[in-house]
């Protein structure tokens, strides 16, 4: 019995033995004592006090067995409640109750999070990436207690212990102000599932999914995954990499390696009313005041991209700039793009 369990069924025990005792003054004392007289026998005797009963006794066989009986029951139900209490406190139960509901606090002022669905290793690579790249709020929904304790080793976070394909779970995840999410459970079909629930609760949602057979991508994306991700595809392709072009893997892993000085390419959209608007390539300086270097820019919401764009190349609106930069470097740029 886990120690929330006893802690409740001690207390049903408590109250009805108070309960007991209530009817069993009641019956005992009869026309002679009122209810508040039965409470007040009853009250004293579990406390074990000693005040002065409200009938004398002694001339009441009946009345003195049954007191002897109750404060007999009395005794092991205090014991055992104490007992169940001591448990829960210092077994942590109490304490996890109470950072369940700060927690629960937390998930709710939350918005433009993301939401990781599972706890494998996919999952544990997304959440590191999270973490490293910082200013990146996100909630982890695992349907395994324990699992969750394992990730604990990665960082402190917010979670939600269920099933990320219910409904309820995904609305206590704050799905509807969520920016993403990511389906990383271990089949393709438990994914599909969280997919086409996230998809009906939040319609803007940006939704990247694992998909680990490429057969079931197309359903994946029809069911209204944005992006579908396949581990063994990108460990295939990694592979090949490694062989034919060394050097570039070797760069790629110093960028996503590199605990101290986190480089990653980046994308950073340009929003209306943004001072950059109508600047060129040369007149922004994102360089020279940033630290970042600018790969490319995405053409509107378009797949057209200007790799290594001229000095003299506008950017528009709603232009999408690729660049290789730290956290650090990303907050520069929107004080550039606020300011000009």
């Amino acid at each position: 019995m886990t120690p929330k369990k006893r802690l409740f069924v001690s207390l049903t025990i408590f109250i009805a033995v108070i309960l007991m005792g209530v009817a069993g003054f009641k019956i005992i004392g009869g026309k002679e004592w009122n209810l508040l007289d039965s409470l007040y026998m009853t009250v004293i005797t579990v406390a074990t006090v000693g005040y002065e009963e409200v009938v004398d006794l002694s001339q009441n066989p009946a009345a003195r067995i049954f007191t002897i009986i109750y404060i007999i029951i009395c005794l092991g139900t205090i014991a055992f409640a104490v007992s169940s209490v001591t448990a829960f406190v210092v077994e942590g139960e109490l304490k996890n109750i109470l950072g369940r509901r700060k927690m629960e606090k937390e998930i709710a002022k939350l918005k433009d999070h993301y939401i990781v669905c599972g706890s494998d290793e996919t999952a544990q690579t997304i959440i590191q990436e999270l973490i490293l790249t910082k200013k990146r709020d996100f909630v982890v929904i695992e349907p395994a207690k324990e699992k969750i304790d394992k990730l604990s080793s990665l960082g402190s976070f917010p979670y939600i212990q269920g099933d990320p394909a219910e409904d309820s779970i995904l609305l206590q995840a704050g799905i509807e102000r969520a920016k993403g999410i990511f389906p990383s459970l271990p089949t393709d079909e438990a994914n599909l599932f969280v997919t086409i629930t996230a998809r009906s609760l939040n319609s803007n949602l940006k939704i990247v999914a694992k998909g680990i057979d490429i057969k079931s991508h197309d359903k994946m994306k029809k069911a209204g995954a944005d992006y579908v991700v396949s581990p063994t595809y990108i460990g295939g392709m990694r592979m090949v990499s490694e062989m034919i072009r060394p050097a570039a893997v070797t760069f790629l892993d110093m960028m996503l390696r590199d605990r101290e000085h986190v480089l990653r390419v980046e994308e950073f959209p340009v929003k209306k009313s943004s001072p950059l608007i109508g600047k060129t390539v040369g007149e922004a300086k994102i360089g020279e005041r940033t630290g970042a270097l600018l790969v490319a820019i995405r053409k509107g919401e378009t797949l057209d991209y200007d790799f290594n764009p001229a000095p003299e190349v506008k950017i528009k609106e709603n232009d999408a700039l690729v660049l290789i930069a730290g956290p650090e470097m990303i907050e520069k740029l929107a004080k550039v793009a606020c300011e000009g």
